[in-house]
């Protein structure tokens, strides 16, 4: 009974992230959901000079993708790009919205600027990524005496690799 109970309130938590992210950031009508990965990592920014100031500014991702069953499955970093076995995927961005948790990085819609190998990569039209939690840049601690510093900011966000709408 337990076990029932967890489970229908966990089919909720995801049916409710879909349809958040169907409203924020949604792919094509159509579009067939080839694969959802969670990513666990950092955000890394380096604090520069910018606009008479300085400004922690977003070099790149750098996560590893858990499938269901929590095994590794690929790993994603700059480019946006997703690394799996049988390929892989580089992004551009679509679409944008802010993440309706505080200090999470926002959802994107991206479309793929190049693929290689076979498998997801090759048929993914869309990546989504959604429920992010943490990874926004830290509010301080950028000045002069940090520049070049790097800070790296954890993260979680769930990814959705979209096929071509039919």
């Amino acid at each position: 009974m337990r076990w029932i109970a967890c489970s229908l309130i966990a089919s909720i938590v995801v049916s409710g992230v879909a349809y958040a992210a169907d409203e924020l950031v949604p792919p094509p009508k159509g579009a067939p959901l080839l694969l959802q990965v969670d990513a666990d990592g950092v955000q890394i920014y380096t604090c520069e000079a910018k606009d008479q100031g300085f400004a922690w500014v977003f070099k790149a991702p750098e996560a590893n993708l858990f499938d269901k069953q929590g095994r590794q499955i690929g790993t994603h970093f700059a480019g946006p790009s997703w690394k799996f076995a049988d390929g892989s995927v580089v992004g551009e961005l679509a679409a944008r919205a802010d993440a309706p948790a505080s200090g999470a990085i926002p959802w994107l819609l991206l479309k793929p600027k190049s693929h290689e190998g076979s498998g997801v990569p090759a048929n993914t039209a869309f990546i989504r990524r959604a429920d992010t939690k943490g990874g926004a840049a830290p509010a301080a601690g950028c000045d002069a005496a940090h520049k070049g510093e790097q800070a790296r900011i954890r993260y979680y966000a769930l990814y959705q690799f979209f096929g071509a709408a039919k």
